[in-house]
């Protein structure tokens, strides 16, 4: 007689919620870090760690996706609207690394709040987010710099 194992009867929809929910947390990739420190492993001045020009997703990999000039979703692209995206240490958004001049976002936009040389948030502001002096800046050659996540 065929019948149903009753410790089974539960499974079933919970491996389907399980594979609904596993994609939402690993969408986004980790680039390594936005930083001027050589040493540092995930810097992307470093060119054996993450700033190599083979690193598979590394910026600076002209065949990455995010090292592209022709991908949607490159750093380098100047009509790239799907750039990678900045994050501090605190898991705060500081824009997109992008070399798109009219992305609101852009770190290359010098009317925007983070590409300006004026702004407090802008990496490209020496006495703001870009200061040589802050532990966490992008020009600290001895600091960490800020984490790039793609998509």
């Amino acid at each position: 007689m065929l019948g149903r194992d009753p410790s089974q009867e539960g499974q079933i929809p919970l491996l389907l919620l399980m594979f609904v929910l596993v994609p939402l947390s690993v969408s986004a990739k980790e680039l390594g870090e936005l930083s001027a420190n050589p040493y540092e492993q995930n810097s992307t001045a470093n060119p054996y760690g993450a700033g190599s020009p083979f690193a598979p997703n590394g910026i600076n990999n002209r065949y990455s996706p995010y090292g592209s000039p022709f991908s949607n979703q490159s750093a380098t692209n100047p009509f790239a609207t799907d750039a990678p995206r900045l994050y501090d240490q605190r898991g705060n958004y500081r824009g997109k690394l992008s070399a798109n001049p009219y992305d609101l976002d852009s770190t290359n936009n010098p009317y925007g709040r983070y590409g300006s040389r004026f702004l407090p948030d802008s990496i490209n502001n020496p006495h703001g987010a870009g200061s040589p002096y802050r532990s966490h800046s992008p020009t600290n050659p001895y600091g960490h710099g800020l984490r790039i996540g793609g998509q």
